[in-house]
């Protein structure tokens, strides 16, 4: 899954618009597509996505940043790819 243009995402301190094109492992694409198919909210689905976002791009795995707390928001375009 790649995303596309920029949304804001961030934690607290710095939640600024950033341009992401990267992959999440498949379980975290999983969730996001078996939330869409189940008819979840919008804001479920950011959650979902801030969630799987966060682990990979500012957790690292869970390499570094725990406990950290992200929001999606301010979404101006997101893609998504298989």
């Amino acid at each position: 899954m790649n995303t596309g243009r920029p949304a804001r995402f961030g934690f607290t301190d710095d939640a600024r618009v950033r341009h992401l094109t990267l992959a999440l492992p498949p379980h975290h694409a999983a969730r996001l597509f078996d939330a869409q198919e189940t008819s979840a909210t919008e804001q479920h689905l950011r959650d979902i996505a801030a969630e799987s976002l966060g682990e990979v791009y500012f957790r690292d795995g869970g390499r570094r940043a725990h406990g950290l707390a992200v929001e999606f928001t301010d979404v101006g375009h997101v893609e998504f790819d298989l």
